[in-house]
């Protein structure tokens, strides 16, 4: 007996799917990365979404607006601390650990990769490749989906549709908030949108791999002391 107890934060019947998927959007971010590598310019696919969703103005702006709040320090540490918040009142420690590690990984990879790639907007200097609101809002829309399917039991094909469907609805909304905004092109919430999706599987099996490694070696010191 191993004294494994709390349930995993990656459900083990979404692994080899979601590995399969983070490898994909890999790949989706280094060919970005290259191809848009020192550029201040659109592409030709960015200049036509720009030309259509560009400056929009109200009600919508207003909506851009509060979607670009919730990914600035203020409004994401609000979101943050209220998802861990639920989830210790749900007794899961393993959950909030994987809020905070895993938004602040994606955080983190999608700022070193605007330094490596140093794509422009603007020509004011402002690195835009990939989009970190947007990688933040996808980041907590797959943890919340991940935490919703390994509490529901989902099977490989539904536990799949709720986290890929949680992830494009957030990467698509906050996607189009910071295109209509004027602050990215398309192609970086796009890299914002896979950099999520490489970074937030990767460290939900990174903490589960940590937890059971803590529970099993805490049950051996247990039996060790009662021998």
């Amino acid at each position: 007996m191993t004294g494994r107890s709390a349930p995993a934060v990656l459900p083990p019947s979404l692994r080899v799917r979601l590995g399969l998927i983070a490898a994909l959007a890999a790949l989706v971010v280094v060919v970005l990365g290259v191809l848009y590598a020192d550029e201040s310019k659109p592409g030709m696919a960015d200049a036509r979404i720009v030309a259509a969703v560009d400056g929009v103005g109200p009600p919508w702006r207003y909506v851009a607006l509060a979607m670009d709040f919730l990914g600035e320090p203020v409004g994401a540490a609000t979101l943050v601390v209220a998802i861990v918040t639920a989830c210790l009142l749900l007794r899961h420690p393993r959950a909030a650990v994987l809020v905070v590690a895993g938004v602040g990984m994606t955080v983190g990879t999608a700022t070193l990769l605007k330094s490596l790639v140093g794509r422009t907007i603007h020509g004011d200097g402002n690195l835009s490749y990939p989009s970190g609101h947007t990688a933040f809002a996808t980041a907590l829309a797959l943890v919340v989906a991940l935490l919703a399917a390994g509490r529901l039991g989902l099977g490989r094909t539904a536990g799949t549709s709720l986290v890929l469907g949680a992830a494009l609805v957030a990467g698509a909304a906050m996607g189009w908030a910071q295109v209509a905004l004027g602050a990215h092109y398309p192609t970086d919430a796009l890299g914002g949108w896979c950099t999520a999706l490489v970074v937030i599987p990767a460290t939900a099996w990174l903490v589960d791999r940590t937890a059971d490694r803590l529970v099993d070696r805490t049950a051996d010191a247990g039996r060790r002391e009662r021998r």
